[in-house]
């Protein structure tokens, strides 16, 4: 794979607060470069949420109601994490849920395309038994010593997700490959599927 060859892509993690939809009370976006992650030009943002955290959400990323009491409201960081997103690729791990969660809080945003490690890690590794990001990191094993934070925050599991991704790219030669394997059907840059030629 040749990196460089890459378009614009960042890596993103969102955690909600439990509810259905959720509000968010993280964002990560974490830039893929010349295949490393560049964790110097990253955006990660906490937000306080319009209803409160759940205790099974605070449970699982640890960011209670009372540690998001003073974070800036969603409106007021909504125009930076989309002018970090632009309009580049982005990869997330089960994606669809992370490209719904952020749309719906970034209607005007549309991505070039969406890679998902989930979907990647099952046409690259097609016998593992699970596909969580714990059953892959502990799968691949990727150095992650220089992640910050810890697992279930937004910032380890893009740095984690980042890793992974740039792991399993290494197995396809080019980057439209990578698309075919890696992009879900009816996300933003899934290829398009040839019509049977007819007689008509």
């Amino acid at each position: 794979m040749i990196f460089s060859s890459w378009p614009s892509l960042l890596v993103v993690d969102v955690e909600g607060n439990g509810a259905n939809p959720p509000d968010l009370v993280e964002v990560a976006a974490l830039p893929v470069r010349d295949g490393r992650p560049d964790t110097s030009t990253a955006g990660a943002w906490l937000t306080r949420p319009k209803r409160p955290v759940t205790p099974f959400a605070a449970r699982v990323h640890g960011l209670t109601n009372q540690r998001l009491e003073r974070e800036p409201g969603w409106e007021e960081i909504a125009d930076n994490v989309h002018t970090l997103l632009g309009g580049s690729w982005i990869c997330a791990h089960n994606a669809h849920v992370d490209y719904k969660v952020l749309s719906a809080h970034l209607p005007r945003w549309q991505p070039a395309g969406v890679l998902d490690t989930l979907r990647l890690a099952k046409a690259t590794y097609p016998r593992l038994p699970r596909y969580t990001l714990d059953a892959l990191i502990e799968h691949v094993r990727p150095d992650l010593t220089g992640a910050p934070g810890q697992r279930h925050r937004a910032t380890f599991d893009a740095y984690a997700t980042g890793l992974l991704l740039i792991e399993m790219a290494g197995h396809y030669p080019t980057w439209d490959q990578l698309v075919a394997a890696a992009v879900p059907p009816g996300l933003p840059g899934a290829p398009r599927v040839e019509e049977e030629p007819t007689l008509w």
